[in-house]
């Protein structure tokens, strides 16, 4: 999953970015409305998370843009506003979801997972795939009943590989959803994160490389 983080509290985006991070998310971080809509025109993000109090546009003006766009991402509001006619704002403004501050972050990571299931076609939370399970709540990892000790990388790829369903993905899409916009594109992080992870899954080799293409998960 690839998250924006839009809020003007830095020590609050930045920590639930770090979490975020810890569980295979890719996080952009940015502190004002303005840069977040710079990030949408150029990124492609299954959740943005918006505090609806930013400096420059607003979080109400930043979702009001992407409810307009056909970017497909999905929104999460944040506001210390916990009235009833403020979440209704928020959900009329096309708003996803909701959540008032302070929050728990265990429901915040649980409420972008069932944001990001929303997609078309819906993606269970289990996804199973040539003797591999993958617990996406639970963020566990198993091969033939084995559990498997992962990076955080590692989970994002077989992730994105698994959604794929057996379809080819390029380098490139790798790079867009299981990594931030800090990576270099030029470097061989995806090449070194699929040698590590196909050592970890064993054999029978169950992801293969497709000559410039990418790669595809099926036995």
């Amino acid at each position: 999953m690839r998250v924006l983080m839009a809020d003007d509290e830095r020590v609050l985006a930045d920590m639930v970015a770090e979490g975020l991070r810890r569980l295979s998310m890719a996080v952009d971080v940015v502190y004002d409305g303005d840069s977040a809509l710079e990030r949408l025109a150029v990124n492609r993000y299954d959740v943005a998370v918006l505090d609806r109090d930013m400096p420059g546009q607003s979080g109400d003006e930043v979702c009001r843009w992407i409810a307009g766009s056909a970017t497909g991402t999905r929104v999460l509001l944040l506001t210390a506003a916990a009235g009833i006619r403020h979440r209704v704002e928020g959900l009329g403004l096309g708003a996803d979801d909701y959540l008032t501050k302070p929050f728990a972050f265990a429901e915040l990571v649980a409420r972008l997972q069932a944001l990001s299931r929303r997609s078309t076609p819906a993606l269970p939370p289990v996804l199973e795939q040539d003797g591999i399970v993958l617990d996406v709540t639970r963020h566990t990892a198993a091969r033939d009943g084995m559990p498997l000790s992962l990076s955080p990388k590692e989970y994002a790829v077989l992730h994105v590989l698994m959604r794929a369903g057996g379809r080819v993905v390029s380098a490139e899409d790798l790079l867009e959803q299981a990594w931030d916009e800090n990576t270099d594109p030029f470097t061989n992080t995806v090449r070194t994160t699929m040698v590590t992870l196909r050592r970890k899954l064993g054999d029978p080799p169950v992801i293969h490389t497709v000559p410039r293409v990418g790669y595809r998960l099926g036995a």
